[in-house]
C-alpha cells in the first residue's frame, strides 16, 4: 500500500543548528505555519521575541508569526504530518528520547548527512527500525547546500528522495524558491550513503591539506574518492543509479573544498599536527566523518569493498596512527 502526502501536509523542523534553521527559513515561504522543535532555552526565547536563532546563522530573520518553536516535541510532531530531522546524527537519539507519541502516521525527511553512532546505521534505517517507520514515508533532504550559502538566498541545487516521486514532488514544493534548484529520485540507499562517505572524504582531503599536499594530489586524492564512494554504493547495493549527479559527486566536491566544511577543517587540524581530541575540541559544531568512519567501517566488515582512503581516516581517528604516515602510504594506492 502506498503512502500519499496531502497537498495541506503541515511541516516541523527536529533540530536548531545552522541547517534546521537554514530549512526553517526555507519553509518559511511557503507554510502558513512551521513547527519547529528547539530544545535550547536560550534558542527558543530568542526565536518567539525577536525571530532570530543567537547561536546559529544569527543574521537570518524569521517571521514569528510564521513559526512555532517550542521544547516540547510531542507537541511538535502531533500537530504536524512531516517531520524533518535536522540535528547532528550523534545526538539523533538524544533528540528523540522524550517522544511517546507515534511516528507511523507521519512522513519523516533526513536532513542529516551522518550515522548513527553505536547503531551502525544510516537515518533512514535508525527510524524505519527504531519506530516501525515504513521505508514509503521516509526520505532524504540532500544536496551540495551549506547552510550559510542556502539561508542567504546563494543558489543551491538540492535532491528529494523518496520511494514514490509524487511524493518527492510534494514535499519539493515546500522548499520551492527562486534560488534553490530542486531535483527527484528514488536511491534512498546510495544517496543517504554518500551523504556520509563524502564526510569522510572531505576529512582526508583537509589532513592532505594540512599536511602541505597540493592542488595536483588534492585532485587525484578526491577523483579517487569518488570512485571509492561509487564502488562502496554499486557493491554494497546494487541499484540503477547516476552517482555524477550533484547529490553524490557535487555534495562530495562541495564537502572537500568549501571553507564552510566542517568535516575539511577537522582534518586540516589534524594535518596541521593537532591530536585528533584537541582538534574535536576545537571545532564549534559537530564534523560528521568522525563518527561515519568508525560507523562505515563495521559496515565494511559485511561487504569487504576495497576502501583504502576511508581505511586511512579511520586509522588517524580511532588507531592513533600518523596522519604524515598514513598519508604517505596512501599516495601508493590511488591512481
Amino acid at each position: 500500500m502506498e503512502y500519499k502526502i496531502g497537498k495541506d501536509a503541515r511541516c516541523a523542523v527536529i533540530g536548531y543548528g545552522s541547517w534546521a534553521t537554514a530549512i526553517v527559513k526555507l519553509l518559511e515561504s511557503n507554510e502558513t505555519k512551521v513547527g519547529w522543535y528547539v530544545r535550547n532555552q536560550e534558542v527558543l526565547t530568542s526565536l518567539i521575541e525577536s525571530g532570530h536563532n543567537p547561536r546559529y546563522l544569527s543574521d537570518v530573520e524569521f517571521d514569528t508569526s510564521r513559526i512555532d518553536p517550542s521544547d516540547d516535541l510531542n507537541k511538535v510532531v502531533t500537530e504536524a504530518d512531516i517531520i524533518i530531522l535536522a540535528c547532528p546524527s550523534a545526538y539523533l537519539k538524544n533528540f528523540l528520547e522524550p517522544l511517546t507519541v507515534s511516528l507511523c502516521d507521519k512522513f519523516i525527511i533526513s536532513a542529516i548527512k551522518g550515522i548513527v553512532p553505536d547503531n551502525y546505521q544510516t537515518v533512514v534505517e535508525y527510524i524505519h527500525n527504531t519506530y516501525g517507520v515504513s521505508f514509503k514515508q521516509l526520505g532524504v533532504f540532500t544536496g551540495p547546500s551549506h547552510a550559510e550559502e542556502v539561508s542567504r538566498g546563494r543558489l543551491s541545487y538540492l535532491t528529494v528522495v523518496c520511494t514514490d516521486l509524487d511524493n518527492a514532488h510534494l514535499i519539493g514544493q515546500k522548499f520551492t524558491c527562486p534560488s534553490i534548484h530542486l531535483s527527484y529520485s528514488t536511491d534512498l540507499y546510495g544517496i543517504e550513503y554518500a551523504t556520509i562517505l563524502k564526510n569522510i572524504y572531505a576529512l582526508a582531503v583537509g589532513m592532505a591539506v594540512g599536511l602541505g599536499y597540493g592542488d595536483n594530489f588534492l585532485a587525484v586524492l578526491i577523483s579517487n574518492s569518488a570512485v571509492e564512494m561509487t564502488r562502496f554504493i554499486e557493491e554494497s547495493y546494487p541499484h540503477e543509479r547516476n552517482t555524477q549527479v550533484s547529490a553524490y559527486l557535487g555534495d562530495l566536491l562541495v564537502t572537500c573544498y568549501s571553507v564552510y566544511s566542517r568535516n575539511r577543517r577537522l582534518g586540516l587540524l589534524i594535518g596541521h599536527g593537532c591530536t585528533v581530541k584537541s582538534a574535536l575540541n576545537e571545532m564549534t559544531m559537530v564534523a560528521e566523518g568522525y563518527f561515519a568512519a568508525d560507523c562505515i567501517r563495521h559496515i565494511n566488515t559485511r561487504h569487504q569493498i576495497d576502501m583504502p582512503i576511508a581505511e586511512m581516516v579511520y586509522d588517524v581517528l580511532y588507531k592513533r596512527a600518523s596522519a604524515r604516515k598514513k598519508m604517505q602510504e596512501l599516495t601508493t594506492k590511488l591512481i
